[in-house]
């Protein structure tokens, strides 16, 4: 493999230590676009991350390319990414608007038990500013043991913290944003789960101090894998970005 050429930007990166998910490991939906960045841009093409092992913090990481796949390694390879078409819907239904995605942040499983309480995208643990604190709870409930069909949602107003110099939070954030709502469709309380892969979409940059709607979908359960989708819509309904994702459950 080559290494990425100064155009594409600065060929090492670290996922900073205020981005984990798990304890001592990076947020799976920042580090995902942190690769993502690279290959794409809000209105761009979707991207899909595998993420090969946790990622760690404050270890730089070096990006390499052949072409078509682009990654992210460190003493292992940590990630791989590449442009890829996104069909089909990430969240069945209509989209949800902000005054029932609030209400039902009061029923955020993660505010009773969380396994990762200072993850930050979701954790409950975090101040305002320090991290996303999405909450989101059921608005569509499931059907079967595994309530394969459950529909989360919550509100997300960027601060002037996530500001890419635009008005708008960058593409990172955006898919730390799509990530754990998709993950919390699910029982992580009962079954925690750590993103295995993420594929999404930005079509509009989320702008910065408005109020959004993220929702995430439970697709399906296969053994260890959770399937979900996830989405982005601004306080009208339209949809800014979209999302799905491979979960794989942790060994108790």
């Amino acid at each position: 493999m080559n290494h990425v050429t100064p155009a594409d930007g600065d060929p090492i990166v670290t996922v900073g230590a205020a981005h984990n998910g798990p304890d001592g490991s990076g947020n799976g939906g920042y580090s995902a676009g942190l690769l993502a960045e690279r290959l794409t841009a809000p209105g761009g093409p979707a991207v899909e991350v595998t993420l090969r092992t946790p990622p760690p913090l404050e270890d730089p990481l070096t990006l390499t390319t052949d072409g078509t796949v682009l990654t992210m390694s460190g003493r292992e390879t940590v990630a791989e990414a590449r442009v890829v078409d996104l069909t089909g819907e990430s969240v069945p239904g209509h989209p949800v608007d902000p005054a029932t995605a609030k209400e039902a942040e009061s029923r955020y499983p993660g505010l009773r038990e969380h396994p990762f309480p200072r993850c930050y995208s979701c954790g409950p643990e975090r101040a305002e500013g320090d991290g996303l604190r999405l909450f989101p709870g059921s608005v569509r409930a499931g059907s079967g043991p595994e309530n394969i069909g459950n529909t989360v949602a919550c509100t997300w107003v960027p601060g002037t913290e996530l500001d890419d110099g635009t008005g708008h939070a960058d593409l990172r954030r955006t898919w730390a944003a799509l990530d754990c709502p998709g993950g919390w469709s699910s029982d992580i309380a009962g079954r925690p789960v750590v993103l295995g892969r993420m594929t999404a979409r930005v079509a509009e940059a989320p702008r910065i101090g408005h109020t959004h709607v993220v929702t995430g979908h439970l697709h399906g359960v296969e053994g260890r894998k959770v399937l979900t989708g996830s989405a982005l819509h601004d306080s009208e309904g339209r949809l800014l970005a979209r999302a799905r994702a491979t979960w794989i459950t942790l060994r108790s």
